[in-house]
């Protein structure tokens, strides 16, 4: 078979069309879509496998997600919980020092503004206490009766 008979047989002229359909002005692109669909076959398996990596990714994430709330509800609760202790020391009558109202003043900062960025928590079980502490803050702070060490 030489090249006249190659170009003149059928699948000679269906080449030399398919080129002119891909250079010419239209938006028709035979040889991209035949190499599109020909690296599709070829790539079936990575896809596939690229899939199944993307849900496995997706699914960590969603964990990953699940266990950082846990972990900043659980500082939250211990906000609370170190608010709540140095609120029933206060009305015990145990003295704490400037240093002492800063650091119990840092954790209601922190207790609150998780609260405020996490309406669905449950954040209305120290409010009287912190509404306390302040007030009590106050008082040593005008009077300057902090314990001193």
């Amino acid at each position: 078979m030489d090249l006249q008979e190659i170009l003149l047989g059928g699948s000679g002229a269906l080449f030399i069309v398919l080129a002119l359909i891909q250079i010419s002005p239209l938006k028709i692109n035979p040889w991209s879509a035949i190499g599109r669909v020909i690296g599709q076959t070829l790539n079936k398996d990575v896809m596939d496998e690229l899939k199944t990596i993307k849900k496995a990714q997706a699914e960590t994430r969603e964990t990953l997600d699940d266990h950082i709330r846990m972990d900043d509800e659980r500082n939250a609760d211990l906000h609370r919980a170190y608010i709540l202790r140095f609120n029933t020391e206060l009305l015990r009558g145990i003295e704490h020092t400037e240093e002492g109202f800063n650091e119990i003043l840092y954790n209601i900062d922190c207790y609150e503004r998780y609260c405020e960025e996490h309406p669905k928590y449950q954040n209305n079980r120290a409010v009287h206490a912190i509404r306390h502490i302040k007030k009590v803050y106050d008082e040593h702070l005008e009077n300057g009766t902090f314990l001193k060490v």
